[in-house]
């Protein structure tokens, strides 16, 4: 009886399932907190960031290599006073959090190793990080391809894009095996899971972000990666995710395959270059220097700075300039590539020959001068 009606066998049942379940996704929810990194890349964030003269950029792509460092990272920025919305990129929260600190987090981090293989976890790590890593590697070519503009923000989504099947693998012992049994494509598989358990990886994965505290920014694409409608940085991730099926031979849905691209702005054309050189390096080919810079030579090195990997604090200090002064130039820098931020304006430069001699100094009345024979 439940206030004077009763309640049938079926309607109990169904309430216990569910009850179940929330229990169930909340330990695996705190059993992510013991996700581990990779022995290697925990082992080499810690050797960048003891040494004194450590690039940024290196410490930044080390992060950014690893789920389990950069959900460490961002969380710890995102607690105290963040930055409105949020510190929802790598780069951010290492310009915020000092070197010691971030020593100090890498230091604590649970790690695995292939050859040692964590009792909880077991391969779940490797196998997860692979695809991951191949995700996030489509994901940049095709922000570049569309002209997408967020890529640092990017790098962590798609690096991330998959964390609820780490809290279904923990809830659901039969998860993914069972789940997805007959399930050929990534769309399969998501149908088979809201309809076996309620619920995808993608909305968990969106709840967990959440949980953790960290921006919506970050949740958004993630939780709507598998939606067919999903627009923008999600779309991105959803196409990344079957290119990164396709690259590994398993079957994708071609016109799945065809309508995330489209999505996103790009045609079959740009499609087909895109899966022909996704097995190839990520970083795009030097273009040899055709015109003239528009950058002025002052200009010209603090972007040069920026391409070390140096924060604005650090080139104002090396060119004796005040820190507004360098966030003007950066301002200035921007509009006149066009671009919305650093790695992007390091990007075109980069491709346009401009950064190919990086030992210029300020010389006087701020000419860029090449270093010395």
């Amino acid at each position: 009886m439940n206030n004077g009606v009763p309640t049938s066998p079926a309607r109990a049942s169904d309430g216990h399932r569910r009850t179940d379940r929330r229990g169930r996704l909340t330990m695996a929810f705190e059993a992510l907190e013991a996700f581990p990194a990779l022995a290697e890349s925990r082992n080499c964030l810690l050797s960048m960031i003891t040494n004194d003269h450590h690039a940024t950029a290196d410490v930044v792509s080390a992060i950014e290599s690893d789920v389990a460092l950069i959900t460490a990272v961002l969380r710890l920025a995102n607690t105290g006073q963040p930055r409105r919305g949020g510190v929802d990129t790598v780069a951010c929260a290492v310009e915020m959090l000092r070197p010691q600190t971030i020593q100090a987090l890498a230091s604590r981090v649970r790690t695995f190793d292939f050859f040692e293989r964590a009792n909880m976890w077991d391969s779940v790590p490797e196998c997860f990080r692979l695809h991951a890593l191949a995700t996030q590697r489509a994901a940049d070519r095709i922000a570049f391809n569309a002209g997408y503009a967020d890529r640092d923000r990017l790098a962590v989504t798609s690096l991330l894009h998959d964390i609820g099947k780490l809290v279904l693998i923990h809830a659901h012992p039969g998860y993914p095996s069972q789940i997805h049994d007959g399930a050929g494509t990534p769309e399969q598989r998501i149908h088979q899971e809201r309809r076996e358990l309620g619920v995808d990886h993608a909305l968990v994965g969106g709840v967990l972000i959440r949980r953790w505290r960290l921006p919506a920014s970050l949740a958004i694409p993630i939780e709507r990666h598998h939606n067919p409608d999903a627009e923008g940085e999600g779309a991105i991730i959803r196409l990344a995710d079957m290119l990164a099926h396709y690259e590994h031979g398993a079957r994708v849905s071609p016109s799945e395959l065809l309508q995330s691209a489209r999505a996103v702005g790009l045609g079959p054309k740009e499609l087909r270059r895109l899966m022909h050189e996704l097995p190839g390096p990520s970083q795009s080919r030097r273009r040899r220097y055709v015109d003239p810079s528009p950058l002025s030579s002052r200009e010209l090195v603090v972007l040069q700075e920026v391409a070390k990997g140096s924060l604005n604090n650090q080139i104002a200090y090396d060119l004796g300039l005040s820190l507004g002064t360098i966030r003007a130039h950066l301002h200035k820098i921007y509009g006149k590539l066009g671009v919305a931020n650093r790695a992007q304006a390091v990007l075109v430069a980069n491709e346009r020959g401009w950064l190919s001699v990086l030992t210029w100094t300020l010389g006087p009345a701020g000419v860029a001068m090449p270093p010395n024979p």
